[in-house]
């Protein structure tokens, strides 16, 4: 292909400029909805199947015990796939040993990382749930700053939008895989993504939208990092926004992570063609999948804990201090004795005897190995948690 040729498609235009010796062609994303419009036609039955799959997921919510619990897992599991798609090798039990102060075993940088994607989703969810504060590029800011706040990034302007020109791949412009907007029009871009979320008329289904938005996004790259994970963010906003969920349920960053080089081939390729209609087929196909396995992985935790609680209820006098420490441990699925100790506000003989007693019911096994500060992980649970969050 011929890099010094501009090229207009549906999605946007394609032009080269001089970035100090050397010429180096970057896109222009054009405003979305494209135009001429999206045929949605052959999309009505996957369309119709991912909402389903949606709807199945939300009632869901309604029925869990302990609603909290759940989305204090998922949103921990989503933000480390999604970190981990970014490269971080760090897993949920590092991040279980940050948050209780635990000593860590790898990189301080990779777990940081996927503590402020937690905080950040936080904070945005709140914004939108609690305060009806609109998607914007206000909060796209704010959400930034905040998952920037420390680590490798913390020195890339978080919060702020980048005033310098930044590339996906290689070593500079001109070699890179993708070059995005340069700043003197990328703000003209993201005021038209802005102007889209706002679009309280459009006759798009939601879910068409978000990925529209999700594309769009990723290709203005507005931050100098953290846009892949910020990007992820914005789908899972977009449906409690819509109130297509109540509760944020689903993520889309295991899919992703188990797609990963057709993820970023769909999103080029529709830069390249204009041809949405691959990448619209994938997303969907991702809600589907995505929301049936949550669905599924969500009755399977019911049913371990429901399993555990029966057999801990036949310890007879035991069984109270037990069952404590057995929700407890539905929270934190990593634990010591002095986490359970200061938690729970039992003495540690207490807690050590519980923990016992778990042990001796393959609920609780001891994984450090260590004569003291030993550590416990909820098995089962955690087998449910892990999967598929295997460092890439």
């Amino acid at each position: 292909m011929n890099k010094n040729v501009d090229k207009t498609t549906s999605s946007g235009t394609w032009k080269t400029r001089d970035f100090g010796s050397e010429r180096v062609r970057f896109f222009i994303p054009g405003a979305v909805p494209p135009a001429p419009p999206l045929d949605l036609m052959p999309f009505q039955r996957l369309l119709a199947s991912a909402n389903q799959a949606l709807g199945r997921l939300d009632g869901l919510a309604s029925v869990l015990p302990d609603t909290p619990l759940f989305l204090y897992m998922y949103v921990r599991k989503e933000a480390l796939l999604s970190s981990q798609i970014e490269g971080t090798q760090s897993s949920l039990s590092d991040l279980f040993a940050l948050e209780d102060g635990a000593e860590l075993n790898v990189s301080i940088d990779d777990v940081r990382e996927v503590s402020n994607y937690v905080a950040a989703m936080d904070l945005g969810l709140a914004r939108i749930k609690d305060d009806n504060f609109p998607i914007s590029l206000r909060l796209i800011r704010d959400i930034h700053k905040v998952l920037m706040t420390s680590g490798r990034g913390s020195t890339k302007q978080p919060g702020e939008f980048r005033t310098s020109q930044n590339w996906i791949g290689g070593t500079r412009p001109g070699n890179a895989t993708y070059v995005p907007p340069p700043p003197d029009v990328m703000l003209e871009c993201l005021y038209q993504l802005e102007s889209f979320l706002h679009q309280e008329e459009s006759e798009l289904p939601v879910l068409i939208k978000a990925a529209l938005v999700h594309l769009q996004f990723e290709s203005i790259h507005p931050f100098l990092d953290g846009n892949g994970r910020l990007g992820r963010l914005l789908i899972t906003f977009m449906l409690c926004e819509n109130r297509i969920l109540r509760e944020p349920l689903l993520y889309l960053s295991l899919y992703l992570k188990s797609h990963r080089q057709k993820y970023y081939e769909l999103l080029q390729s529709v830069r390249e063609t204009g041809n949405w209609a691959p990448w619209i087929e994938f997303f969907l196909q991702g809600v589907l999948e995505t929301s049936d396995q949550a669905t599924e992985t969500a009755r399977e935790i019911l049913t371990i804990f429901d399993e555990d609680k029966r057999d801990i209820e036949k310890l007879g006098q035991a069984a109270n201090t037990a069952l404590r420490l057995h929700e407890f441990i539905q929270r934190r699925p990593v634990v010591n004795v002095q986490v359970a100790v200061t938690q729970l506000r039992l003495s540690p003989p207490t807690i050590r005897k519980a923990i016992e007693h778990l042990e001796e019911l393959s609920i609780l096994q001891e994984t450090s190995g260590k004569k003291r500060d030993k550590r416990y992980v909820y098995q089962r649970y955690m087998d449910q948690l892990i999967s598929g969050t295997e460092p890439l």
